[in-house]
């Protein structure tokens, strides 16, 4: 392959979640923001106008110097052209990254037209890449070297799913041997007894030879389709010495060493003293900021920054053939697994939800707090 430019020319196709990549690359001195390629509404045509940059239209418009595309368009899965979109940039030779999600079938295609034309093809699955969650990720890397994992307790929303299951199978290693088996239904008596409809699905299974707990928010809003998950993502691996905990997308990356304690001659534990030095560690602890960051930040930093790395990982496939092998043979890995599962939930329900009122839980914790203490202790 040639040498890749010192920064290489980009493009970003799609201008709904693309704006998160326009930023990413605006921002990066390792690349050109070259063009934008959409529909050619006027919403892209100013954003085309705010960056400085060619809008096109059409994938024969672009100029032949272009290097990299990101393909931020919906694939057919999904309801979009962005598979298609990826196959006629690779086509002309032009690396690509397309937001996941893409059929098992779209995929292959997408890979063979990257081996044909020598142009790499990366899936981004995005999350992976944000900070908290390489935090998390290196934690796992550790404990790995020192103990196998037990067991993963792992939550996400429907629409987050391909990525929960590419960290789960970066969390542990690798998918082999995985499998899972079908959904458990919730109990008529117990259903009958709630007031709201269960939002998750569960589902037990194993990965990468370690046992499995999954349960998925398989709700959507068709309106709002990027709203309306009780939570993106929340995933637990214990090991013997501890639990380690993604709470969030976003963290904070908690480690929760195991509690045990040494019984004394009577069979009473020993909770002081000599020997129950293991015992002076937090019972739970942040790795990292001991918060996450706000949404703000979220959108303005992290996702961008997440898009960085992405587009780092596909430059370095590019220069390195059998590290995009690896690349291929782990993007097909995990849309297998995904598309196992979601076959296994089914379709998901269809809910039209108000838009979820805010709770300033802190404020309101601080504020019964100032109502509940003695009068002499108020300032």
């Amino acid at each position: 392959m040639t040498t890749q430019p010192d920064r290489p020319r980009t493009v970003v196709c799609g201008t709904s979640f693309g704006r998160v990549y326009l930023q990413a690359v605006h921002e990066a001195p390792d690349l050109e923001l070259s063009g934008i390629l959409s529909r050619g509404s006027t919403a892209s045509h100013d954003l085309a106008d705010s960056y400085g940059v060619p809008s096109y239209t059409d994938v024969d418009e672009l100029p032949d110097d272009t290097d990299i595309a990101c393909v931020v368009v919906r694939a057919s899965v999904a309801g979009g052209a962005g598979s298609e979109l990826s196959r006629r940039l690779l086509g002309r030779g032009v690396h690509v990254l397309q937001e996941h999600l893409l059929h098992p079938e779209e995929l292959v295609a997408c890979l063979r037209a990257s081996h044909e034309s020598k142009a790499r093809f990366r899936v981004n699955a995005f999350y992976p890449h944000l900070a908290a969650v390489r935090r998390f990720l290196d934690a796992a890397r550790l404990l790995r070297e020192r103990q196998r994992p037990l067991f993963v307790d792992a939550a996400a929303g429907g629409q987050v799913l391909y990525p929960l299951i590419d960290v789960m199978g970066r969390t542990l290693g690798g998918f082999r041997p995985w499998r899972f088996a079908d959904p458990d239904p919730v109990p008529a008596d117990l259903e009958a007894l709630s007031d709201t409809a269960a939002p998750y699905t569960h589902l037990h299974g194993v990965v990468g030879g370690t046992p499995v707990s999954l349960r998925v928010q398989n709700q959507i809003a068709p309106s709002d389709p990027d709203n309306h998950a009780l939570l993106l993502h929340r995933l637990s691996v214990a090991f013997e010495g501890g639990v380690l905990t993604l709470a969030d997308t976003h963290g904070p990356v908690l480690w929760s060493p195991r509690m045990h304690s040494e019984r004394d001659g009577t069979g009473r534990l020993i909770m002081a003293g000599p020997g129950t030095e293991r015992l002076a560690v937090p019972s739970t602890e942040p790795l990292g900021p001991a918060s996450g960051p706000a949404y703000h930040d979220v959108f303005d930093q992290e996702w961008p920054g997440a898009v960085r790395t992405a587009l780092g990982e596909l430059r370095a496939d590019a220069d390195d053939s059998v590290r995009a092998a690896a690349a291929d043979q782990w993007a097909l890995t995990v849309t297998d697994v995904w598309h196992d599962v979601s076959g296994r939930i089914g379709p998901p329900v269809l809910l039209d939800p108000p838009t979820p009122e805010p709770v300033p839980l802190p404020d309101l914790l601080a504020e019964r707090a100032a109502q509940t203490a003695p009068e002499g202790s108020r300032v």
